[in-house]
């Protein structure tokens, strides 16, 4: 087992090393030369086609969600312990320059899954239940074409086994453990019962789990449409409280966090021999575990939405990396700078710990621990229902058929009791590692179809007529995949 443990550890090491980190920006950057820096030519539209639009009501066709509703699912499976937990553990091991470096992985991560969800919708399906199916190995089938569909099964295969881990174990634990944490600083005797306090918080995970599971895809995406709004506004508004109790801090965390970028030992403590790669590591590291941008987990949610463009859905994508990463995680790594806590902590491992000390020190430590419980049970609640409908679709696509459904489920479900008692390290180790596994069929097709992403900004842009998802179903009959054919092609077809 110990051999075991040091070859997966090994493993995840090489996988989340430079060379990955790399190539998930790398791809950020070559996707940003060729859409022309879509996500700051067009943010004002991106801002508007998306937060405009989350108060709007629509008619949502049968097998799909709302555009809006696909987003916050896939904002769900995002927005996790790497905003709270991830975030801390950056500014530990690179210091404050993490911050500067989280930002630029995401800035350029937002053309990345900008690009990911346009091709989720463009080579999307309809499943013998009538659902809109799609995700990576859809788009790497369909694309790229069927002579690489071991390379969309490899896909599917990482991304249905990682769910039990990072996106249903390794949550479960964080919240039982979160909660555990309320009973023993308001009563340290309560230690003894934690086992028993976990195994509880496993069942009724599980029982809520399976009541929204069981509704199928529209409960889920109208469970995650009221949730994620609401537990990013209590996070962020706590956020902001411990930030202006500390305002006369703001200008210098802001000074360190550029200072630190480029020379981390000029901070100083902890932080004394720390190179730029550390900080940069740590940054890009924690900024893409956090928005999963080139992961290709995402765009199996936005490959629901009804939507008329594929280009429409592909806003969402950029939206959520800039909700989830440069709102919400600056929010967390601004209250912990300015609240000072977080010198103690340089060049060692942090966590939730770091965060709780950190909102402690306006909301003192009771309330501190309640408000990052509270916090963390909905983030990860909402994770474990996204990466349930993730897995499902993997297994869907792996086995043929929706009949794998239900038991996929019921397997899912169980594995949740499993993760409220258990202890993590190496599951979270492996699920990290498949994670990262994902990512390199996904990058690969976003590669090699992005001069279909060109021409899909060209037929957007244009003002040309598109196909409306009232014609998706006629195209889907003649060509086998459901698309949106260029304004050429529909005039052809009108003739």
């Amino acid at each position: 087992m110990k051999g075991f443990e040091s070859f997966i550890n090994a493993l995840n090491g090489v996988m989340w090393g430079p060379v990955m980190l790399a190539l998930l920006v790398g791809t950020g950057i070559f996707m940003s030369c060729r859409t022309g820096f879509i996500q700051f030519r067009k943010f004002g539209l991106i801002m508007r086609e998306t937060i405009g639009k989350l108060f709007t009501k629509t008619e949502v066709k049968e097998g799909s969600l709302s555009p809006v509703q696909a987003m916050t699912t896939a904002l769900a499976g995002t927005v996790g312990t790497g905003n709270i937990a991830g975030v801390t553990g950056a500014i530990a091991l690179g210091g404050p320059g993490a911050v500067f470096w989280m930002w630029i992985s995401a800035l350029f991560g937002m053309c990345t899954k900008f690009s990911e969800v346009t091709l989720a919708v463009r080579y999307r399906e309809k499943n013998d239940k009538g659902d809109w199916v799609g995700g990576p190995m859809y788009y790497i089938r369909n694309g790229l074409g069927h002579k690489w569909t071991w390379l969309g099964t490899l896909f599917a295969l990482f991304a249905m086994i990682a769910a039990f881990g990072i996106g249903n174990m390794t949550q479960v634990n964080t919240i039982a453990t979160s909660i555990g944490t309320i009973f023993t600083e308001f009563n340290p005797a309560m230690a003894s019962n934690l086992k028993m306090i976990y195994l509880i918080v496993g069942i009724v995970i599980a029982v809520l789990t399976a009541l929204i599971l069981f509704g199928g895809l529209k409960r889920i995406g109208a469970t995650t449409e009221k949730l994620v709004p609401v537990m990013a506004i209590v996070y962020i508004i706590a956020a902001l409280v411990v930030i202006f109790t500390h305002l006369g801090m703001l200008g210098s965390v802001f000074h360190d966090i550029f200072v630190g970028a480029f020379n981390p030992e000029a901070i100083g403590g902890g932080l004394a021999g720390t190179v730029i790669m550390t900080a940069m590591k740590a940054g890009i590291g924690r900024g893409v575990f956090s928005n999963e941008a080139g992961l290709g987990s995402a765009p199996i949610a936005h490959a629901a939405a009804d939507t008329d463009h594929p280009i429409r859905q592909g806003f969402f994508g950029a939206f959520e990396v800039f909700a989830g990463t440069i709102v919400i995680c600056t929010m967390t790594a601004l209250a912990v700078l300015v609240s000072g806590k977080a010198a103690g902590f340089y060049g060692k491992a942090a966590g939730t710990d770091l965060t709780i000390q950190a909102f402690g020190s306006t909301f003192g430590g009771k309330l501190s621990a309640i408000i990052i419980a509270v916090c963390i049970a909905m983030f990860a609640f909402s994770t474990v229902l996204s990466w349930a409908l993730y897995g499902t679709r993997c297994a869907e696509f792996l086995f043929k058929t929706t009949k794998v459904i239900v038991p996929y489920q019921i397997i899912f479900i169980i594995f949740i009791v499993v993760g409220a008692t258990m202890k993590l390290a190496l599951a979270w180790t492996i699920a990290d590692t498949l994670n990262a596994m994902m990512a390199i069929p996904n990058l690969i097709a976003v590669l090699a179809l992005s001069p279909e992403v060109i021409r899909l900004m060209r037929d957007f842009f244009s003002k040309k007529p598109v196909c409306t998802t009232d014609n998706l179903a006629e195209w889907n009959k003649e060509e086998g995949v459901a698309n949106v054919r260029t304004a050429q092609k529909i005039a052809e077809a009108n003739k």
